[in-house]
């Protein structure tokens, strides 16, 4: 969903500083940094946006449940990590749905689970038709950063070791499926990235191989006003051109979609496929009566592109990634908001939290 930028604009006055006073700063770091500092300024916003990452406590879910004389599998509940899991996932779903069956495939829902999950069912040899009330750019998936790094997913104390592993299998096919698509064709580029981390050594996690280079940067290192960072490199995608290009290579291969609303099991039910893949998201909730399903708004700032720009940040709750669609300016992670509506006053604070950020730049 999107806001009116001039209302966004005139809502942001009163929380920007007269003057912005950042131009001292930016010309010491122009002189002597390899970062080029963003350009964080109001007047800069080309368009700004609010998705419902669909989240869950206890994990994504990828299981087959029995519909009339249909196989139902099940491919939803992702958090802030669709992008980032969605070809593995759709990996999960697919091995499990597809093992025996034969004739036409079904999915539901046109966001990222939707259009992975049938390019997976099409490269296996099944045609696919894809039925959605919401077609990309109108998707949640839309809305996304586009980060492959699996965050606000899960919570640790409510995943079991079945679904630990799960996890793992899908990181580890998404990771290098996207690898094999980097380019312009999809959207998708490699970037150096800053992260805020714990004081003390660094801890390792088995989610660091997906994080090449990973390291601690002392101070004298980087040109941010913190002391505790990393840096890693992780790929980024442009998640508009991204859910573009997959449609296409649906439609290219055969495939079909259907704009249509299902508001019962029932009304699935009634579909001709007898394998149905259920991609829907949050949608889940009131379809299938999944309690445990709940939406968390996150809101973005959309700068005008910066092509000098080439690196990352995730630091003070704030999140910087250059696409060249726009700067996306982050930071919000809202849990059981329904609205998917940008607030002006919420963006405006996401606007000044990245210009104070960007203010406080020093040489390295």
């Amino acid at each position: 969903m999107f806001v009116d930028r001039r209302t966004f604009v005139g809502s942001s006055a009163a929380l920007a500083l007269a003057g912005c006073a950042t131009t001292g700063p930016r010309r010491a770091l122009d002189a002597c940094s390899p970062l080029a500092p963003v350009n964080v300024d109001p007047g800069r916003v080309i368009r700004t946006m609010a998705g419902l990452r669909p989240y869950r406590a206890s994990g994504f879910v990828v299981r087959a449940d029995p519909l009339g004389d249909k196989r139902l599998v099940h491919n939803y509940g992702h958090g802030g990590a669709g992008i980032t899991l969605s070809w593995g996932s759709s990996k999960l779903a697919t091995e499990l749905g597809l093992q025996g069956h034969s004739g036409p495939v079904a999915v539901i829902g046109a966001g990222i689970m939707g259009l992975t999950t049938a390019r997976l069912v099409q490269e296996a040899g099944f045609p696919v038709t894809i039925y959605a009330a919401a077609l990309p750019p109108e998707t949640t998936s839309n809305v996304a950063g586009g980060q492959i790094s699996p965050y606000g997913h899960f919570r640790d104390d409510s995943v079991t070791p079945q679904w630990r592993a799960q996890f793992a299998r899908a990181m580890s096919y998404s990771w290098r499926r996207f690898q094999i698509m980097v380019g312009d064709d999809y959207g998708i580029r490699w970037l150096p990235t800053y992260e805020e981390v714990d004081p003390g050594p660094m801890q390792v996690s088995p989610n660091d191989v997906y994080r090449p280079g990973l390291r601690s940067v002392s101070s004298g290192e980087h040109p941010f006003d913190i002391e505790d960072l990393a840096r890693f490199t992780t790929m980024y995608v442009e998640t508009g051109r991204f859910l573009r290009q997959l449609t296409r290579d649906v439609l290219a291969d055969g495939g079909a979609i259907r704009v249509r609303s299902f508001a019962t099991p029932s009304d699935i039910a009634a579909l001709p496929e007898k394998l149905v893949f259920n991609c829907t998201g949050l949608g889940s909730r009131q379809l299938f009566g999944d309690e445990g399903l709940h939406p968390v708004r996150g809101q973005l700032a959309i700068l005008l592109p910066q092509p000098e720009v080439r690196y990352a940040y995730s630091i003070r709750g704030a999140y910087m990634f250059p696409r060249p669609d726009g700067i996306l300016l982050g930071g919000t992670f809202e849990r059981n908001v329904w609205d998917a509506v940008p607030q002006p006053a919420a963006i405006a604070r996401i606007v000044e939290r990245h210009r104070r950020l960007v203010a406080t730049l020093r040489c390295a």
